[in-house]
């Protein structure tokens, strides 16, 4: 049996200063009376960033830490500072909380970087013919500020992943392959996102298989075929189409979990998996239905 997660974004959690986001003692609480023994932090202020506080709260509902996220822009010189600082109280917090022993080669807590900062690029989410590229010197800073967010988070015994995502500048198969060549698994995994990886028109399965040495924590999402198909179609940016119920609890979307299911047992995966439904916050109401039948479907399936 996999350990499963989930992240406060299932509650429509994004920017901490939204005025709609849910009390956090909500989305705790909802975590656990849908069953899931692990949450990620969400964005950093959203959850006590006190640690003592912060432990308290999760062992009042017996919930494990397991991630923290960094989703910010990774590819200006202006902001990196703002990123160390963000890494460095990220990590300090991950690892005063107790965090899972469940079984898996590099375990938790991971630190999830995820590029995401450009407005004209987040236009373009799932749409490669129209996204333009980082210029050469703009994807090597960014390399350089990914590797050197990794190695804060490594001296904190955290485990660096990278997360493509849509919108941001690695999305796209030809940015995965380099994200992967540019940055060897000795400075950080992958933790790649079914999600988004169907948003950006490829095949959760092989990109699976293609990157599984790599694959040190995993992200589940499902997506509504009919309104993905709408959003590329108007050229929506991503939390545009997320708002309008893109993503759809587990089992209920075009992604084929049995196939995703079969090629873990197969590679003998071991490790986390978080399932995430980004929604508007508004919308909060639906949140703990889906999540509790997000979970059922993976564990009816074999998870």
């Amino acid at each position: 049996m996999y350990s499963i997660a989930n992240a406060p974004c299932s509650w429509g959690v994004d920017d901490p200063k939204n005025p709609f986001l849910p009390p956090w003692q909500k989305v705790l609480s909802e975590a656990q009376q849908a069953g899931y023994p692990g949450i990620e932090l969400g964005p950093w202020g959203y959850l006590p960033t006190d640690p003592a506080a912060l432990k308290q709260a999760l062992a009042n509902h017996n919930l494990s830490l397991i991630a923290g996220t960094i989703f910010d822009d990774l590819v200006s010189e202006a902001n990196f500072e703002n990123m160390r600082e963000l890494a460095h109280n990220i990590c300090a917090n991950l690892q005063k909380v107790p965090v899972s022993n469940a079984q898996s080669e590099l375990p938790p807590p991971y630190l999830v970087i995820i590029d995401f900062g450009d407005a004209e690029r987040a236009r373009c989410a799932g749409q490669s013919a129209r996204a333009k590229r980082l210029p050469e010197a703009e994807w090597q800073r960014m390399v350089s500020h990914i590797r050197a967010l990794s190695a804060i988070a490594r001296e904190y015994g955290v485990r660096p992943v990278i997360h493509p995502h849509a919108g941001g500048f690695i999305e796209f198969g030809d940015e995965i392959d380099r994200i992967a060549a540019d940055i060897p698994a000795s400075e950080a995994g992958l933790c790649l996102d079914t999600g988004h990886l169907y948003y950006a028109g490829l095949d959760p399965v092989s990109w699976l298989r293609k990157y599984a040495v790599r694959l040190d924590y995993l992200h589940f999402k499902d997506v509504n075929r009919a309104v993905y198909k709408a959003a590329i179609a108007q050229q929506q940016d991503f939390f545009k189409a997320c708002a309008a119920g893109v993503m759809c609890p587990l089992g209920t979307g075009d992604i084929d979990y049995p196939a995703v299911r079969a090629l873990l047992a197969e590679l003998n995966w071991q490790g986390w998996i978080t399932i995430e439904q980004e929604r508007d916050p508004r919308d909060v109401a639906g949140s703990l239905k889906d999540v509790t039948a997000s979970l059922h479907y993976l564990r009816n399936i074999g998870f």
